[in-house]
């Protein structure tokens, strides 16, 4: 578990488009999928990223997530996603992050927490 830190953080920024919104509807059959508003899959998607790619990093395996979604992402406006390493558990190689997403005005648009297996997983440098 060489690398990883409670306070540890990694944000990514996107702005979806209602073409996102259509492709992930003609993709998944979603047709409760709106035009004006981000879905929360696409906003769990930026979690997954971040895990996956920057923290804890490649070889992260997923084992659960809880988001809480407070308010609508609106499309067009940029929203930041964060993960931040709340508690790590060396015994059993696991992490628990919080995770967020906040509009651009800083609303919390999406709340929640992911438990991961970091045994694999490789920090960026």
């Amino acid at each position: 578990m060489t690398g990883f830190e409670v306070g540890q953080r990694a944000s990514v920024q996107r702005v979806f488009t209602r073409e996102d919104v259509a492709a992930y509807a003609a993709l998944t059959g979603d047709e409760n999928a709106g035009l004006e508003r981000v879905p929360g899959p696409l906003l769990g998607s930026m979690f997954s990223y971040l895990l996956g790619t920057t923290l804890p990093g490649r070889g992260t395996s997923y084992l659960k997530q809880r988001l809480i979604f407070l308010q609508p992402a609106r499309l067009g406006d940029p929203i930041t996603a964060e993960v931040e390493i709340a508690r790590l558990r060396p015994d059993r190689q696991l992490a628990h992050l919080k995770t967020t997403c906040r509009d651009s005005s800083g609303n919390v648009v999406c709340d929640g927490e992911a438990l991961v297996l970091i045994r694999d997983a490789q920090p960026r440098p």
